[in-house]
């Protein structure tokens, strides 16, 4: 029986052992999330609209500015032979003019952002489902960003780099 005993005590020693030899599962995966959005097929559309929809304020910005800058001279030319109550009435005309235009500089910037939001939404969404699925599949805890050296080491044991994984879920998904 102590026979017995002190072989089965071996036998599990040896399975321990080999256990500890063969590397783990990966725990968790990571990527670059910036280089793989920025890859997707509809990323390059979303930026060109909204390059053009930038575009489109900032040349309404610069025409109201310009238009600005018109009445201001022409203010300044005239305001030794303006009445006070005609200097009263255009001060208060420009100073109308510049607070309409600093409202709508403030108003574009948040309609833009808005925008670029809206825009990118369904990306973000896409990309998500496509991370869940590698994740899902090879069974990690968690995924990790890497984009903007957020994480200067990664144990290569412990963690897998699920960047082409997720960029290959996204192609077949297209």
């Amino acid at each position: 029986m102590l026979v017995a005993l002190v072989l089965s005590l071996t036998v599990s020693a040896q399975e321990q052992q080999a256990s500890a030899e063969q590397p783990a599962a990966p725990l968790f995966g990571y990527l670059n999330y910036d280089e793989v959005l920025s890859g997707m097929t509809d990323y390059a559309l979303v930026k060109r609209n909204l390059g053009d929809l930038r575009i489109k304020y900032d040349a309404e910005t610069k025409r109201s500015e310009e238009e600005f800058n018109k009445k201001f001279e022409e203010f300044l030319e005239g305001q030794r032979d303006f009445a006070p109550s005609i200097l009263r009435k255009r001060q208060s005309e420009i100073q109308d003019m510049m607070d309409r235009n600093v409202a709508f500089k403030e108003e574009s910037i948040r309609l833009l952002k808005q925008a670029e939001e809206d825009a990118m939404k369904p990306l973000h969404e896409k990309l998500a489902k496509a991370i869940q699925t590698v994740g899902a599949k090879l069974g990690l805890a968690f995924v990790l960003n890497t984009s903007s050296n957020t994480l200067p080491y990664i144990d290569p044991v412990r963690g897998v780099n699920i960047t082409d994984a997720v960029k290959e879920v996204l192609e077949a998904n297209q």
